[in-house]
């Protein structure tokens, strides 16, 4: 890990669907696109990317119980996990990792319950609204905090 880094990016519930549920609202890039996105930025500075999807709370806790021994940072879209999910937000903070909170829409410009996310309290940021292009900029957080800009 000390020479290359890995990244956790986390993807929750319904982000299977990328490309075919909402696409008004999400776009329609697949979640291979965002996958393959972020996998060729991470690499670019010079990070490895760990790409994961559940539909299901206790295995992304579990994911995220591992990334504290084997990772350097978290990217989550928790989906609408944010908004329910302590159990998730325990398990970020007990990691110990900088976490950026990505969202494809913004959560400010739908529904009033989508407006709290409990993911923010353990995030260093929240990036909304950009559809796949917030996990590049969350790399880019990443790679800020980790002294890896320019791929060093």
């Amino acid at each position: 890990m000390a020479n290359t880094p890995r990244i956790l990016i986390l993807n929750g519930p319904n982000l299977n669907l990328l490309g075919t549920r909402e696409p008004e609202i999400y776009g329609r890039d697949t979640l291979a696109d965002v996958e393959r996105l972020c996998r060729e930025h991470g690499a670019a500075r010079g990070m490895e990317i760990d790409f994961r999807q559940s539909n299901h709370e206790g295995e992304m806790v579990d994911w995220v119980h591992e990334a504290r021994e084997s990772c350097a940072g978290i990217v989550v879209n928790a989906g609408a996990y944010s908004h329910t999910s302590v159990a998730l937000l325990d398990a970020l903070l007990a990691a110990q990792l900088p976490v950026v909170e990505v969202h494809l829409s913004n959560l400010f410009k739908r529904e009033a319950f989508r407006h709290h996310s409990y993911v923010t309290q353990a995030a260093m940021g929240l990036i909304c609204g950009f559809g796949k292009d917030g996990y590049r900029y969350a790399i880019d957080a990443l790679a800020a905090r980790l002294g890896r800009e320019e791929g060093t």
